[in-house]
């Protein structure tokens, strides 16, 4: 089974949807508007990776994202299938502890530096970590063998994070191979990559492109994908497996 993780942008400059959910009121319901769409895991980010974006210190990422967590706390529960899970996209370690502290359980760190540290943290407080694929080699051989034992990873192929369209692509196609590694979580959603393989110009009109990577991704051995359209994605990634055609993970 693939699941779905559902982004909630805490930023005013991300590249998809940045200020649309910049308070923490706005936030919070669109998480709750995520979990009834059927999202199975919600990703909350408080700092935009989008190229030439500067970066901003922990303390601003913490500030903005510590009241939806803290609004969440009560309210992240859906029937017969209980409480979603919470997972905090960032690479500055404080903000990765003191959101576990709140009761996120995964952390969603995208550059390699921090990972040592990132896996510290989770095996301390039982929670799992997403990195990117290309970094499972810089881990330390110490901790490798130690705590990625006990720290349940998903290893993330980073599309769009600094590459052209056509290794986007490549990337992709790598994925069912990377599945035989470990867990693999899958984020091309709404990425320039939709429109390399679609054609598609116009801006906003890229749903069913969007759609497709997710569903190809499901099929060739992803455990997650990471989307903005919730909705849309889940069901066909149930019409899919309904139809037994995602790899059993």
């Amino acid at each position: 089974m693939c699941e779905v993780m559902g982004i909630v942008n805490v930023t005013p400059d991300s590249f998809s949807d940045g200020g649309r959910f910049y308070s923490p009121e706005q936030a919070i319901a669109r998480a709750r508007n995520l979990i009834e769409e059927g999202a199975d895991v919600i990703d909350i980010g408080g700092e935009s990776t989008k190229p030439g974006t500067v970066p901003i210190p922990w303390e601003e990422e913490w500030r903005r994202i510590e009241p939806v967590l803290q609004g969440l706390a009560q309210v992240r529960n859906r029937p017969k299938t209980g409480t979603v899970p919470l997972s905090v996209d960032t690479y500055h370690p404080e903000t990765a502890a003191r959101a576990l502290g709140l009761g996120a359980t995964i952390i969603n760190c995208v550059y390699a530096e921090p990972i040592g540290e990132m896996l510290r943290i989770c095996a301390e407080k039982g929670a799992k970590l997403v990195i990117p694929s290309k970094a499972l080699g810089t881990v330390p051989v110490s901790l490798r063998d130690g705590l990625l034992g006990t720290v349940p990873v998903y290893l993330d192929p980073m599309i769009g994070f600094g590459t052209t369209r056509e290794e986007d692509v490549e990337l992709l196609r790598s994925i069912p191979e990377l599945a035989k590694k470990g867990l693999v979580l899958v984020g091309a959603s709404r990425k320039r990559i939709v429109k390399k393989l679609t054609g598609e110009k116009v801006t906003g009109k890229n749903l069913g492109g969007n759609i497709g990577i997710a569903v190809w991704a499901a099929m060739n051995g992803a455990s997650m994908v990471r989307v903005h359209d919730v909705r849309e994605t889940v069901q066909a990634i149930k019409v899919v497996e309904s139809l037994g055609g995602v790899v059993a993970i």
